[in-house]
C-alpha cells in the first residue's frame, strides 16, 4: 500500500477560507468531511487550515503534516434495512500546524483576505472566560485567542467592515456562538482595545449557534487493515463514524451563512434556522445526555463500547427509562413526536458497525454532565417538584468513577480531578459530595438550584460502594 501524501494523491488546490480550532476525530469526520463533499459537488471551493485549540503540536497535528492533510472517513450503518459502508478520501485540509511553533504561518492565515470562517470544537470546557492577554496571539483561553485573532485582523485591514469573520461553534453548550461573542467583547473591553474595534466585532462578525450530531468512534483499529486494503493507502489518520449526520446553524446570521456556505445544496443534512434551541434540547439531552450518563455506569460494569453497554440488559433498561421518565417529560413539544425522535436517537446506539469507546466518550465528563444532564435534573425539580433519580444516579456513578480508589484515570481538567481527590473522604461521603459540588468545578450551584441534590447523590454513592455497580443498578431498577 502507498503512503498518503501529495506525491501519491492528485488534489485540487483551493483557497484557505476556513481556520479550524480542533484537530480531533469529530471535526475531521463531520465538518471537514462536509467540506470535501461540498467541494466535490462543485458547491464550494474552500480548504481548511487546522490548529489545535491549545496551539501546541500533538500526534494528530503531526500526523496530518506527515500525510499532507490527507485521510479517509469511513461511514457505516444500516440504511433501509441493509448495511451500507462508504469510505471517502478527504483532501480539503490544506495545512495543520502549531501557532506556537509557527507564529508567522498563523499570522498569515488570520490576516488573509481569503479567510472567512472560523470553525471550532474545543469541548464544553473550551468556551469559558478567564484572565488572559487578548492581544497576544497565543493567549491562554480560546475566547482570548479569538479576541487576539480578531484584533490583529481588524488592525491589518484598518477596520474594513468587509473583512469580518463568521464563527461556527460546534461545542455542545447552549448558545455556543453567542457565549463566545460575549466573552470576546468582554476581553476587548477589559483590555481597552477600543470602541471602534468593539463596533467592528459587533457589526462585521457573525457568531452562529450551532448543533452538531454524528457519532464518531475514531480510528477503527479492528478494521483498519481491511479498509486500507480497499483504498490502497496506508492511512494512520483513518476515522470511522456513523452515516447519520445533522448540523443545525442558527441565529441572526444564519441566512448569511446559508448564502456563503450552502452545504445543504450538496445533499448534506444541514439546516439554517432562526434558533437552534428546539433541536438542541432534544438532541443534547437525549443523545449526549444518555451517553454521558451511561458511561460511568457501564465502565464500572466492565463494558468497553456503547454497543457493549446497550447489550447489558440493566444498562439498556436504565437508559431507556431515564429518557422516557425524566428527559422527555420536561422537553417542550408534542409528546408523540418526542417519543418517535427519541426512539430514532436510541436506535443508533445499536449500530453494530460503530465501535464507540466509552473511554473516549468519558473525556471531560464533569463539564459534559453539567451541560447535558443537569438541565434535566433542574427542569424535573422545577416543573414536577420531584428528583430526577436516574440522572442523579448517573452523577453519583460519575463521582464514584472519579474517586481516587476506583482505578480509573479520568481525562478531564487536571485541577478538577485533583480537587476531587483532595476532598475525597471514604468515611464521609456526604461531606465529599458537598465539597465537590461547591468547590468551583461547576458553574451552577446544584444544591441551591435543587435542594437535597447532595443528599440524594450521596445516598446513591454509598450504595455503589457497598453493593458494587452491578448490584446497586439491579436494586435501583427494582425500586424505581
Amino acid at each position: 500500500m502507498e503512503p498518503l501524501s501529495n506525491n501519491t494523491v492528485a488534489r485540487v488546490r483551493r483557497p484557505v477560507r476556513i481556520l479550524q480550532f480542533g484537530e480531533g476525530n469529530f471535526l475531521r469526520a463531520f465538518f471537514d468531511w462536509m467540506i470535501e463533499v461540498s467541494n466535490s459537488s462543485g458547491i464550494t471551493d474552500a480548504s481548511v487550515a487546522i490548529v489545535s485549540p491549545r496551539f501546541r503540536s500533538n500526534a494528530t497535528i503531526e500526523g496530518l503534516r506527515r500525510q499532507d492533510g490527507l485521510y479517509h472517513v469511513c461511514l457505516e450503518g444500516i440504511e433501509n434495512g441493509a448495511p451500507r459502508q462508504e469510505t471517502r478520501l478527504v483532501t480539503a485540509i490544506a495545512d495543520a500546524f502549531s501557532p506556537i511553533e509557527s507564529p508567522d504561518t498563523y499570522l498569515s492565515y488570520i490576516t488573509s483576505p481569503d479567510l472567512r470562517f472560523i470553525v471550532s470544537n474545543t469541548t464544553e470546557a473550551g468556551i469559558c472566560y478567564g484572565a488572559d492577554d487578548p492581544v497576544s496571539l497565543c493567549a491562554v483561553t480560546f475566547p482570548g485567542k479569538v479576541t487576539a485573532l480578531l484584533y490583529h485582523r481588524y488592525r491589518h485591514f484598518c477596520g474594513d467592515s468587509a473583512r469580518g469573520l463568521i464563527f461556527l461553534c460546534c461545542e455542545l453548550i447552549e448558545d455556543n456562538g453567542q457565549l463566545l461573542r460575549e466573552y470576546v467583547l468582554r476581553h476587548a473591553r477589559e483590555a481597552g482595545l477600543g470602541e471602534d474595534f468593539i463596533r467592528w466585532v459587533i457589526g462585521s462578525c457573525i457568531f452562529c449557534d450551532t448543533l452538531v450530531d454524528r457519532i464518531v468512534s475514531g480510528y477503527p483499529a479492528d478494521s483498519a487493515d481491511r479498509i486500507n486494503e480497499s483504498t490502497g493507502y496506508a492511512d494512520d489518520l483513518l476515522v470511522k463514524g456513523e452515516r447519520y449526520h445533522l448540523w443545525v446553524i442558527g441565529g441572526d446570521g444564519a441566512d448569511k451563512v446559508k448564502s456563503e456556505l450552502p452545504l445543504h445544496k450538496a445533499g448534506l443534512n444541514v439546516h439554517f434556522l432562526p434558533s437552534v434551541r428546539e433541536f438542541r434540547d432534544k438532541k443534547v439531552r437525549i443523545l449526549n445526555g444518555s451517553h454521558t450518563g451511561m458511561v460511568p455506569v457501564a465502565l464500572q460494569l466492565g463494558c468497553e463500547t456503547v454497543l457493549d453497554a446497550f447489550g447489558n440488559g440493566d444498562v439498556n433498561t436504565f437508559v431507556n427509562r431515564m429518557v422516557s421518565r425524566e428527559v422527555l417529560p420536561v422537553i417542550d413539544g408534542d409528546p408523540g413526536e418526542l417519543r418517535t425522535f427519541a426512539a430514532g436517537i436510541l436506535e443508533r446506539f445499536y449500530n453494530p458497525y460503530i465501535r464507540h469507546m466509552l473511554r473516549s466518550i468519558s473525556l471531560n465528563s464533569l463539564s459534559k454532565w453539567e451541560t447535558r444532564n443537569f438541565p434535566t435534573v433542574r427542569d424535573v425539580w422545577e416543573k414536577e417538584q420531584r428528583f430526577a433519580d436516574y440522572e442523579l444516579f448517573t452523577f453519583a456513578a460519575l463521582l464514584a468513577l472519579y474517586a481516587p480508589d476506583s482505578g480509573f484515570a479520568p481525562e478531564d481538567n487536571p485541577r478538577h480531578v485533583r480537587f476531587i481527590h483532595e476532598h475525597w473522604n471514604a468515611g464521609d461521603i456526604p461531606a465529599s459530595v458537598s465539597a465537590i459540588v461547591r468547590g468551583g468545578i461547576f458553574i451552577e450551584d446544584f444544591e441551591k438550584t435543587v435542594p437535597g441534590f447532595c443528599r440524594e447523590v450521596s445516598g446513591y454513592w454509598v450504595l455503589i460502594r457497598e453493593k458494587g455497580m452491578a448490584g446497586v443498578l439491579r436494586h435501583f431498577l427494582d425500586t424505581h
